[in-house]
């Protein structure tokens, strides 16, 4: 399997690939505990109030092999500390009994703590590395980049890509999920499309910013795009 490393960013040259045309929705996110209540059939989950503990929910479906994006919608004011979205395998625990960052925690999980800037993955307490390079404001909504074909996890914030945050995950099974600690919070958690093979179709619509940096219409994003066909 090799190992997973942390990374801060790529500038690699890309070289162009094909986008697979399967642009069906996942199956929906998992319902593994009393404290996490999902709705809409899995498109998006509540956490329900309750001391002590950190609670994760993770998708259906997971991926071994292509590109994947997916767009997580979460209220500024429903994160709270330890607000993480990333991937976990089918065996990463995903509740415990007191504050923590959740995803990452552990070898089974990669996880971004958007709140503080923070990568984690079999990290505890201090010494996680920053990313990107400098602390951001995070929107709304941001997108996960999965990309199973290079083995790396990567974020973008409106019309900008982070960068690869992790490395080294090509031979697994991974699916999207998120932590939380904030009672009542409404996370919503949207498949956006996959590349793969040697047919070309352009993803579904994403939420372009307008200037005053909300969504304003569908159409994905100029430099979204361009990393999807040609990273």
């Amino acid at each position: 399997m090799g190992e997973t490393a942390l990374a801060g960013g790529s500038s690699s040259t890309p070289t162009p690939q094909a986008l697979y045309p399967d642009v069906s929705c996942p199956e929906g996110l998992e319902e593994l505990l009393s404290n996490i209540e999902v709705k809409e059939g899995g498109l998006y989950f509540e956490r329900r109030p309750m001391s002590q503990s950190t609670d994760g929910v993770r998708g259906k479906r997971g991926y071994s092999r292509g590109l994947h994006a997916w767009e997580i919608s979460w209220p500024l004011e429903q994160r709270g500390p330890y607000a993480v979205v990333g991937v976990a395998t089918a065996r990463a625990p995903l509740p415990t009994k007191h504050y923590a960052v959740l995803l990452g925690s552990n070898s089974e999980s990669w996880g971004w703590d958007f709140g503080r800037g923070k990568l984690y993955h079999q990290t505890k307490g201090p010494g996680a590395p920053q990313y990107p390079g400098e602390q951001l404001e995070v929107p709304e909504r941001l997108l996960v980049v999965l990309d199973m074909e290079e083995g790396t996890l990567g974020y973008a914030i409106g019309s900008t890509y982070l960068g690869t945050a992790f490395r080294g995950l090509k031979g697994r099974t991974l699916y999207p999920a998120v932590s939380a600690v904030w009672g009542q919070c409404q996370v919503r958690i949207r498949y956006l499309g996959e590349r793969r093979g040697e047919n070309f179709l352009s993803l579904p619509p994403v939420c372009a910013p307008h200037p005053g940096g909300y969504p304003a219409r569908p159409g994905i994003c100029p430099a979204m795009k361009r990393y999807l066909l040609y990273q």
